[in-house]
């Protein structure tokens, strides 16, 4: 009966979309980063830990006054008590533990264990109980006891629990960890030295009545001080067997620090591009609009060159040579694979408010269609445009849910059909492809104040500035015409797409806005 109990109880709070929602609540409010009210909270955590370390420092020579004594042994201890306890809760599922052993006993056909899960969450719980962070907390609840007053101490314990709350610190401890097994062994090597120096200062000069050396406590402070290389001279060896010592002591304390300094450097150098990534990551969570380029490859580069004049752009790209050279040319640049939905829930956007279009320009047109449906299956909405190489292919991107297509050997064909027997024209589209200097590509939006002045695509007079027109965006049929006849009709909002020398380009848009032209 009482086992038949704890499993329909299990399930029904397992089940209960209350109990869910309010255990997510604080599961981000104490353990996600990216939670937007996590931050008030770490906040607020942090103004009660020097709250309690102010009053503790202020207490030991001046009177404090009830009212705070109050506030730092009972509020504060109770704050951080039910902290510990939702830490604890959050920390693994109970239901969910009594659930599967019950269904797996249900599977074999057995009575259901008790024993088994009770087990399971005792290991478990302690197993949370017993990791750092968590007895730096315990510890810090421990003033509540204020009647001893020894215990006040460990208020101090408070300053650890800094660790949870601010991420510089948390990428401080993280680099150092990644060296553990290094660290470990210098710490080995120096307890060993300062147990040998110890024990041999100790026996060299404890019989000498001019020793300042008289106890194996002073001769612990002597190694440890002299080790670390600070030297106070407070306590020195006056044998001569005890100067050999110190100068063996000396040598290892230098070795010790070198030592120390070298993998505190290493760590963070292996680590700070990560560092760098994890920074850039938080950067673009909290970018309001930008375009998200997929590949880094020739196109890309000049793509991005193009809309980093006025907008903000993020490459992906998986290959890690091709992610250093974009660094290099100066954008920012992710090793993460845009295929892999793994990389959009790393990057923590918001593809549908934030990305204003996403653009496939690697030049393998399957990884395109893959990047293409890995949007698709979380986004419907967002824009896509990419780049074709291989015509057999235009349907399976259309099908992948590419809203645009850019073949460009389709391109290179009709400018050469629609320019043939124009040099001038030639010239500058040839001079653009090969970044001759002065030379670029430019839209010109009509606005009404060019309709005024301009009525039809042959009134613009562009060959007078050297300006080649290459084509007409025209909006209201949402497509672009190449080459337009001089017949064709201007509409507001209507984009030219032109290539010319960037001075005339300047002169040519000042004769457009320019009133009474004609």
């Amino acid at each position: 009966m009482l086992k038949r109990l704890i499993v329909n109880t299990a399930y029904s709070i397992n089940t209960s979309k209350k109990y869910a929602k309010n255990k997510q609540f604080f599961y981000n409010l104490l353990e996600n980063s990216d939670y937007k009210y996590k931050r008030i909270f770490d906040f607020f955590m942090i103004a009660l830990i020097f709250a309690s370390v102010i009053i503790l420092v202020r207490e030991v020579k001046s009177h404090v006054n009830d009212e705070l004594l109050f506030f730092n042994n009972y509020v504060i201890s109770i704050i951080f008590l039910i902290e510990y306890l939702l830490r604890l809760w959050v920390s693994s599922s109970v239901t969910k533990i009594i659930i599967e052993q019950s269904e797996y006993d249900a599977m074999l056909g057995k009575e259901f264990e008790l024993l088994k899960p009770l087990k399971e969450i005792l290991r478990v719980k302690f197993k949370y109980i017993i990791s750092v962070k968590a007895i730096i907390d315990l510890l810090a609840i421990v003033p509540f006891f204020h009647q001893l007053r020894l215990l006040r101490i460990f208020v101090l314990f408070r300053v650890f629990k800094l660790f949870r709350y601010a991420k510089s610190i948390q990428t401080f401890t993280s680099v150092i960890a990644a060296k553990k097994f290094e660290f470990l062994t210098l710490a080995i090597f120096a307890s060993i030295v300062i147990f040998v120096s110890s024990v041999l200062i100790y026996v060299m000069e404890a019989n000498n009545p001019t020793s300042p050396i008289d106890t194996l406590f002073e001769a612990v402070y002597w190694s440890i001080v002299t080790i670390s290389t600070v030297g106070y001279g407070d306590i020195t060896p006056v044998t001569e067997a005890g100067r050999v010592v110190a100068m063996f002591v000396i040598v290892a304390g230098i070795a010790v620090f070198s030592f120390t300094t070298s993998l505190i450097v290493t760590a963070f150098t292996e680590k700070l591009d990560e560092i760098k990534d994890i920074k850039l990551i938080d950067d673009v969570a909290k970018m309001k609009e930008f375009y998200l380029i997929c590949g880094y490859e020739n196109v890309s580069k000049e793509v991005a060159k193009k809309l980093s004049i006025n907008n903000k752009v993020i490459i992906l790209e998986k290959n890690l040579a091709k992610v250093e050279q974009g660094k290099k040319d100066g954008f920012f640049v992710l090793n993460y694979d845009p295929g892999s939905i793994e990389s959009y829930k790393k990057l923590r956007i918001n593809i549908k408010t934030q990305v204003k279009a996403i653009l496939c320009l690697s030049y393998s047109d399957v990884e395109n269609v893959y990047t293409a449906l890995t949007v698709r299956s979380f986004n419907k909405d967002v824009y896509i445009l990419s780049i074709l190489k291989n015509k057999m292919n235009k349907n399976k991107l259309i099908s992948a849910g590419v809203n645009e297509l850019f073949y460009e050997k389709e391109l290179v064909g009709i400018i050469a059909k629609e320019f043939a027997g124009q040099p001038v024209a030639f010239e500058a589209i040839h001079a653009l492809r090969s970044n001759y200097n002065g030379i670029d590509m430019q839209e010109v939006v009509i606005t009404q104040r060019v309709l005024n002045n301009f009525a039809m695509a042959g009134e613009l007079q562009n060959a007078k500035y050297k300006i080649v027109l290459l084509g007409i965006y025209k909006k209201s049929k949402k497509r672009f015409f190449f080459n337009p006849l001089d017949g064709t009709i201007l509409e507001a909002g209507d984009y030219l797409l032109i290539i010319g020398n960037i001075q005339f380009i300047k002169e040519f848009r000042n004769f457009l806005h320019k009133k009474g032209t004609k």
